[in-house]
């Protein structure tokens, strides 16, 4: 019994151990900016986030409105989501945002500005809490998006 109870805790804290660590290495990873390196990244993360930069490097070439996704390639928004609507080519994890500015208050309860402010689904807490964005940024996804509802 107490070897049972032993190795459940070793285990319990062997997974949490990892999953803080995975969960570290991807909002890093998402968050970075591109040339930039965070200060607390671990050594051992250093060849993902470079494979992450390569990725986003490619992307920009994939857009057609490439001054409007700026803001989009350099806060990671790309690595997860689309604005299809602006020609924006990312990752299929996350929704495509070229409705967002319409549908963010009727699925979350709050206007997209506030919304991005203090994100009220588990996912955008976690990667916008990690890196908060300015109101200045916030102010210039808000354009990005209205433009791509209208279109």
């Amino acid at each position: 019994m107490q070897k049972a109870l032993i190795s459940f805790i070793i285990s319990a804290l062997i997974g949490l151990g990892l999953g803080y660590a995975a969960f570290e290495v991807v909002g890093q990873s998402k968050d970075a900016v591109p040339g930039e390196s965070a200060s607390e990244s671990p050594d051992d993360s250093k060849p993902e986030k470079d494979n992450m930069q390569e990725e986003k490097k490619e992307q920009p070439a994939a857009e057609t409105v490439s001054a409007d996704g700026n803001i989009l390639t350099s806060k990671g928004c790309l690595s997860c989501h689309s604005v299809s609507a602006l020609n924006l080519t990312g990752g299929a994890t996350g929704p495509d945002l070229s409705k967002a500015f319409e549908n963010v208050e009727g699925k979350h309860g709050k206007p997209i500005d506030q919304f991005l402010k203090e994100p009220t689904s588990a996912v955008m807490s976690g990667v916008i809490g990690g890196n908060p964005l300015s109101e200045q940024e916030i102010t210039e996804l808000v354009k990005i998006l209205e433009e791509a509802s209208k279109k």
